[in-house]
């Protein structure tokens, strides 16, 4: 097969729009596929130099590819599977600023130049006070991006009109917020000056945003499969599944500008996001937590085991729709269509997601994912959430250890809470192993037992699990 790259698949060229720290896997197979989508459907035009922003990346294999690779998006769409190929071509070039420095700070030359997106992983906005100014180039990703806009600055004497539109897709909340507050660390350590910093306060815009999107990466095995297919050669290809989702919390005047609206995307300008990443981190995260030791110590491996299961399938739909839906103040038909794709997503009959993955650090997973619903569920229902309980319990016998059939069972946590747990079941019963798992102020910032009738209701939950098995547990508490 012939190695792919524009000679030999001659490939659009678009104009340089976007500056995109960050080369891998998730930003192709979901930021570049939307503007590709862009490019096609609405005209966008628009195409994405690809800056590399740690030392070692893979920026050099992309350029081999001149920017182009393939998308295989696979999963359910209204209960159809789904399998299509597509090459992706907005990606311009690649840069490594680390030792094209002047290459990198030419692009804010470019008075076309308008979008700056991200995803440095969730360490990558972070404010390092030992960088300098004239580091080429500063070592976090804030101080990068703070380099490049001080030269569009000084290059278009701080013209209005040539601000730009910044994008952080890190998974962190308020992600627009933190980098600004680190580009502002920076412009005070630098003594950049006020007229830098007010052309960035007015001329540009850093937008919090939420993404969603499966993407398992390289498909090493069925990548014989995809390259006969495709018949060309691509080292790149990136798997993912076909939902995506993009909130952006930005005024419509910066929707117009980036009109995924107009591509029949899923990409969502709102005044917060804040909503969108309580429903994402309830609706999906949260089934996750409390499905997953319910359906390992039921004999079941993936989620979509557990969701194809009779009686762990029940559980889950109770949990999601019953529980953690009503804890949630979006319009009820938007959260539960939202519901009902996540179920989808978890069904994919293409992506294998063992549960014994979902399960490290299941207990401060549940503190953040579960208990907000469980407290609120409490508060607005005035009793306790059955289902969300019920999965809190299964984590301490999961945490228990022992075996299932041949295979042990070895949690994977803060060795604080793995003793924790190791030491309550040397009493083997159930109320002292409950009461001690709510009072553990260092997993939970609080002692839980407060919470009325909560420490009798789980301490019933873990000796059902115990006498029955999961179960047989599971179907008499959906009974």
């Amino acid at each position: 097969m012939q190695p792919l790259n524009r000679t030999t698949i001659p490939a659009r060229i678009y104009p340089e729009r976007i500056i995109q720290f960050g080369e891998g896997n998730f930003l192709r197979a979901f930021v570049d596929w939307i503007i590709f989508n862009m490019n096609e459907k609405a005209g966008f035009n628009s195409g994405v130099v690809v800056v590399q922003p740690i030392e070692k990346g893979m920026v050099d294999a992309l350029n081999v590819q001149d920017g182009l690779y393939h998308v295989n998006l696979q999963g359910l769409d209204n209960g159809k599977q789904v399998d299509s190929i597509q090459m992706i071509d907005v990606i311009t070039r690649g840069i490594n600023p680390y030792v094209q420095f002047g290459d990198y700070l030419k692009l804010a030359e470019n008075p076309a130049m308008r979008f700056v997106i991200s995803n440095t992983t969730e360490a990558g906005i972070a404010f390092n006070a030992v960088d300098n100014f004239n580091d080429a180039p500063a070592s976090s990703y804030p101080g990068k991006l703070t380099q490049l806009l001080f030269h569009r600055f000084k290059t278009f004497n701080g013209a209005s009109d040539k601000g730009i539109i910044i994008f952080p897709c890190e998974l962190i909340f308020h992600n627009g917020a933190e980098l600004k507050k680190c580009i502002h660390q920076y412009i005070e350590l630098w003594q950049l000056g006020d007229a830098f910093k007010q052309w960035f306060d007015t001329a540009c815009g850093v937008y919090s945003t939420l993404v969603d999107r499966i993407v398992p990466g390289y498909p090493k095995d069925a990548i014989n499969e995809i390259l006969e297919r495709i018949q060309i050669e691509d080292k790149l290809v990136v798997k993912a599944e076909i939902f995506h989702l993009w909130v952006i919390e930005a005024p419509q005047s910066v929707a117009g500008e980036f009109p995924a609206d107009k591509a029949g995307l899923n990409v969502l300008f709102v005044p917060s996001e804040k909503p969108y990443h309580d429903r994402k981190v309830t609706l999906l995260n949260g089934p996750h937590t409390v499905l997953s030791p319910v359906a390992y110590l039921s004999g079941l491996d993936t989620v979509r085991e557990a969701c194809d299961d009779d009686t762990t399938g029940r559980f889950i739909r109770r949990v999601m729709f019953d529980e953690l839906l009503p804890t949630l103040d979006l319009p009820k038909p938007e959260l539960e269509e939202f519901a009902a794709n996540v179920l989808e997503r978890f069904r994919n009959p293409f992506v294998k997601h063992f549960v014994t993955s979902i399960m490290l650090n299941s207990f401060p997973k549940f503190k953040t994912r579960d208990l907000p619903g469980l407290k609120i569920y409490f508060e607005r229902k005035g009793e306790l959430p059955q289902g969300i309980v019920f999965g809190l319990a299964a984590i301490c016998v999961y945490y228990r250890g022992g075996k299932r059939n041949n295979d042990a069972i070895i949690p994977n946590d803060d060795k604080a809470i793995t003793d924790l747990l190791l030491q309550l079941w040397e009493s083997r019963d159930a109320q002292t192993v409950a009461q001690g798992v709510l009072a553990a102020e260092h997993i939970w910032g609080e002692d839980l037992n407060r919470i009325p009738g909560l420490t009798a209701l789980l301490a019933a939950d873990i000796a059902a699990i115990i006498n029955k098995g999961m179960r047989g547990a599971v179907a008499a508490l959906l009974d």
